[in-house]
Order: structure tokens, then sequence, then C-alpha cells
């Protein structure tokens, strides 16, 4: 088996692919720059024990970070519980899509690896909309070539932000109020968050479409989130809450 990991700011993703290209499992551990490596191996050990999977079973791996720090941690990780050297998604790793960027050492290697997955499963062009930490808006035109985006904060940061950046307003639970004029500030906090996010998504979409052309485009969601924008209004063709995962497979038989 193909262990792929992503690390996001929130959360770290794990999935085991068959030699066929299927997802076996998948486990999820919360980010903390804090641990160490026999902490994470502790965890990884566990969660493959709870699934009864042997660790010798795996036979490649490869890592897609967002926290430089946990990149030489991770590669020790891998390396002392299978004894395969991980492959880490960056510059000069093949992907399939052409990166049309300014600055590509500045592009997320999340953004490209959800962009991957959506193209191969759901062909181009495409628009990603991936809500996790941040809300971030992905662009791959017909000639699978990635042509840029956009970023913003994402649900629940929002709602941290609020919290601790004002004196009286409270960090409240990520639910949909039944209306968007409330009656509590609590609910009005969640009015604000949810609805304008419905509305932001709507109209970045329009304006994506208008501003590259890609009337045809599918519009793909991704992100432990997404499903609460899309019970208020449905914006998108797709939701696939695996696609970092799939990526990752992917772009490691692509470089093997």
């Amino acid at each position: 088996m193909i262990l792929a990991v992503d690390i996001g700011n929130t959360n770290i993703k794990i999935g085991l692919f068959e030699e066929s290209g299927k997802l076996r499992n998948s486990f999820k551990m919360s980010t903390d720059v804090k641990r160490t490596s026999d902490e994470y191996v502790a965890l990884l050990l566990q969660l493959l024990s709870h699934s009864k999977i042997d660790e010798k079973s795996i036979k490649g791996a490869i890592v897609s970070s967002v926290i430089p720090q946990l990149d030489y941690t991770f590669t020790n990780v891998i390396n002392y519980v299978f004894g395969v050297k991980p492959l880490i998604v960056g510059v000069g790793v093949k992907t399939g899509l052409a990166i049309r960027y300014d600055f590509p050492r500045e592009l997320g290697s999340d953004r490209i690896i959800t962009c991957v997955a959506a193209s191969k499963q759901y062909g181009a062009p495409l628009i990603l909309v991936d809500f996790g930490t941040a809300t971030t808006y992905n662009v791959v035109n017909g000639r699978k070539e990635f042509i840029g985006g956009a970023i913003t904060l994402g649900l629940k940061s929002t709602i941290e932000s609020l919290a601790d950046c004002t004196a009286k307003l409270p960090n409240v639970e990520l639910e949909t109020p039944k209306k968007v004029v409330a009656q509590s500030t609590g609910k009005a906090i969640q009015s604000g968050v949810i609805y304008g996010a419905v509305g932001q998504v709507k109209y970045m979409i329009d304006r994506i479409k208008s501003e590259t052309g890609l009337y045809d485009a599918q519009v793909i969601a991704t992100g432990g989130l997404s499903h609460i924008v899309n019970d208020v209004e449905p914006l998108f063709d797709h939701i696939d809450r695996e696609l970092s995962l799939k990526g990752l497979y992917e772009i490691y038989t692509l470089n093997n």
C-alpha cells in the first residue's frame, strides 16, 4: 500500500491506498508543531493498529505540507515506522499540471494536490473551492494549466477572529441559523459568517468565470466545511472531501 499524508494548518489527513488506487483507510489527527517525532510515531501506530493494518504492507509514501517545521518530523516518522523515504510535494515534482503562477515557490502544495485529483476525476476546466482553515479558490483551464485563484479566511477562522479581535463578541458554534436577520448576537455572528460566505462563494464563482471566460468550468468543493455552504445553496457540481489524499496518490504514481 501507499501512504499519503496531507499536513494542514489545523489537521493532518492520512490515507492508505491499495495498488489499484482505491482509498482503503483514512485517518485524521490534529496538527501540533510541539509534538515530537516519538509522539507522532505512537499516534500513527495506534491508528494503524486500530484498523488492523500491518506497517510492513506500506511500500511507499508521499507528503504534502503547509507547515515547514513538520516536513523533517514526518520524513523521520515515516522512515522509522515503514522504512521508506517519502516523496515531498514541492518544486520539481511532477504533478501533471502546468503551473502558471508568478512565484511558484509561494504556491501551497495543498492547492495543487486537490487540483490534480479534481482534474483527474472530473476533468478540466474547473474551479475548485477548498473550505479549510483558509478558503481558497483555484482555477485550472482546459489545457490543465493551474492559472491562479484567490485566498480568504475560512469559516471557523472568521468566527475565531471576531472573538479574538473584539471585546464583547463571543466565539460561537459554526451552525446555520434559520434566518439572516438574527435576534441575538450569537446568531447574528453565525448569520453573517455563513450566509456571507455563501454570497462570497457565489460572487467569486461568477467573477472567475467572467474574468477567465471559463463559463463551462465545473465547480468542485472540498474540505470539511464545504457542506455548510452547499446546504444553504447548492453551488457545486461535485463535493469531494478526499481530494487532497487522492491527489497525493496521483502524484506519487506519476513520479514512480
